[in-house]
């Protein structure tokens, strides 16, 4: 037996799969495109090489000819994006104010919109663009906030990383409260 041909055949076979990549285009019903390493039905299937010659047959590839495949940048691409206030594990007491405030650089877009979710629920009282604004009357417990920011032209959304904060109630044994 003649191990060299088992080694050929594996050689061919690597040589033919080597940098090689599958991708799958399509677009959806709202027009947003997207691409995928899972076959979707309805996609194009776009083979894409890095190498510049297969070594086949005399065969190249230059850079111009292999599909490039490229994300749009997003619309959502801030260099800051961050709930700034209240600080991450913060405490307040009472009945203090609190106040909510979100690090946005650049500045919110005309087509985008801010959302702000307290413990996972939407809060509908603030309006679209707000940044900043204020809580109150907050009973003991402990709080989640976070923000939202949505393009209304590319349905694309970004929320900021979640900041707990907790409403304590001052204890009975503190020196202010105890009567004499």
């Amino acid at each position: 037996m003649h191990l060299w041909r088992p080694c050929l055949a594996f050689c061919l076979f690597a040589a033919f799969a080597a940098d090689g990549a599958v991708v799958y285009k399509w677009t959806d019903a709202d027009g947003v495109v997207h691409f995928s390493d899972q076959p979707v039905p309805g996609a194009e299937k776009i083979v894409t090489s890095s190498s510049t010659s297969n070594g086949i047959g005399g065969a190249t590839t230059r850079p111009g000819n292999a599909a490039q495949i490229v994300a749009p940048p997003s619309a959502l691409a801030y260099s800051e994006f961050a709930v700034e206030s209240p600080a991450k594990e913060q405490v307040f007491f009472n009945d203090e104010i609190i106040p909510i405030r979100l690090a946005l650089s650049p500045g919110l877009k005309p087509n985008q919109t801010i959302t702000w979710h307290l413990n996972g629920k939407q809060l509908d009282d603030q309006p679209p663009t707000t940044v900043s604004f204020t809580l109150q009357s907050l009973t003991r417990g402990t709080y989640v906030i976070a923000a939202t920011i949505t393009d209304t032209v590319t349905g694309e959304s970004k929320t900021s990383d979640s900041v707990t904060f907790y409403m304590r109630q001052p204890s009975e044994l503190d020196n202010q409260h105890r009567t004499r």
